[in-house]
């Protein structure tokens, strides 16, 4: 749980540093850091696709088809599910609780560990992350998660205090848990079948449309995605 651990010590680095620091980041050094961003999501997502596409051409061929044919169904699918509709009234939720927070005085003390534990746990690239630390010991995602969550705790621990770096202990958990899941429970039976690597590939394509969210290229919603992963597997049984 390697990424786990990560996520939670960007999220108490952050807030310590916000705690220090008393004016906020510069817009140049923000760009920066979103441009540095968006080019290590991008790294990790081909990373994925290179360690485990494998095998002749052809076969490549067919594991980036079935990967990509994943991710257009599973978009399809997550809206359906209204998947990120859901993330969206999380996000509203969290949002109206940091907007809040400037005119309420004295300021509750669970209001910035409630909005950072949402906005943490809901992110799609923590899901991601999960799943490709569990299934194949990669944590490049939750660690490119773990310094956008410090950014974003540097900013929050200035509107709310210092409850808000508590938050990385449910992220932990939360993280914890679906690697957790992911390494024992579904690891075995995919590679059994030799299908984790169908996960993997898929989830690298997703990391690389988070970067055009961090690159503000176009709206895109993240979260109608994840259904990709379940159903990458189902499809490379299909097209065995």
């Amino acid at each position: 749980m390697t990424g786990a651990f990560l996520n939670a010590l960007g999220i108490l680095f952050g807030a310590l540093f916000g705690l220090a620091q008393r004016a906020p980041l510069s817009a140049h050094t923000q760009d920066f850091f979103r441009r540095a961003l968006g080019v290590a999501a991008v790294f990790s997502g081909l990373r994925l696709v290179w360690l485990h596409v494998n095998g002749t051409f052809s076969s490549c061929a067919r594991q980036i088809f079935i990967a990509l044919l994943a991710v257009t169904i599973g978009n399809w699918l997550g809206k359906l599910l209204r998947l990120q509709k859901i993330s969206n009234r999380l996000g509203r939720f969290a949002g109206n609780l940091i907007s809040a927070a400037p005119s309420k005085s004295p300021r509750k003390f669970g209001d910035g560990f409630t909005a950072c534990t949402v906005l943490f746990c809901a992110a799609p690239l923590g899901l991601l992350g999960a799943v490709t630390d569990g299934l194949a010991g990669d944590f490049y995602l939750l660690a490119v998660k773990a310094v956008m969550d410090a950014l974003a705790t540097a900013s929050f621990v200035k509107l709310f205090g210092w409850p808000s770096a508590l938050a990385a202990f449910p992220v932990f958990a939360f993280l914890g848990v679906l690697t957790f899941a992911c390494q024992f429970a579904a690891k075995p039976f995919l590679d059994a079948d030799g299908l984790a690597g169908s996960v993997n590939v898929t989830a690298g394509l997703v990391a690389c449309v988070v970067a055009l969210v961090i690159f503000e290229v176009r709206k895109v919603e993240l979260a109608n995605y994840l259904p990709g992963l379940a159903l990458a597997p189902l499809l490379a049984c299909l097209f065995r």
